[in-house]
């Protein structure tokens, strides 16, 4: 299980990482670009990479707090048949613990990923407009 959270953890943070180049890169085209128009569809990208570094940023802190839990499943484990301990309850309850925090993880994950990927198709049909409207200005004037 922590092998899984791990690996989790890795995707988060490539995640994180790429929403932090593409704010860099926005934060930089916002002070170049020259129409106000574009400067507030700028600003509307970036508050959507806000949300999505918040997000994944939760996400990682779940799956992290999961994973310290399960450290001390494990613990509690050698240290309840060492001492002969009773720590089954204590067990149970911790690794169900475990399970809620790494799906809530999981649901702030596909949360990321659905607004990422609707930003995107919005970025699509705004390219698609653009470019229709280009061709068919073109269009008129070579005529």
């Amino acid at each position: 299980m922590l092998a899984g959270i791990v690996g989790f953890l890795s995707v988060l943070s490539h995640r994180l990482s790429r929403v932090v180049d593409c704010t860099r890169n926005v934060d930089r085209s916002i002070y170049e670009a020259k129409s106000g128009n574009h400067k507030e569809l700028l600003r509307l990208e970036a508050k959507v990479l806000g949300q999505r570094t918040s997000i994944i940023n939760w996400a990682i802190r779940l799956s992290v707090v999961s994973a310290l839990i399960i450290c001390i499943t494990i613990m509690c484990l050698f240290i309840g048949d060492v001492a002969l301990f009773q720590l089954g309850a204590l067990i149970a309850y911790l690794f169900v613990a475990v399970m809620v925090l790494v799906i809530l993880s999981f649901l702030l994950f596909l949360f990321e990923v659905s607004i990422s990927t609707r930003n995107l198709q919005h970025d699509i049909e705004h390219i698609t407009v653009d470019t229709a409207s280009r061709t068919s200005i073109n269009t008129h004037k070579a005529k």
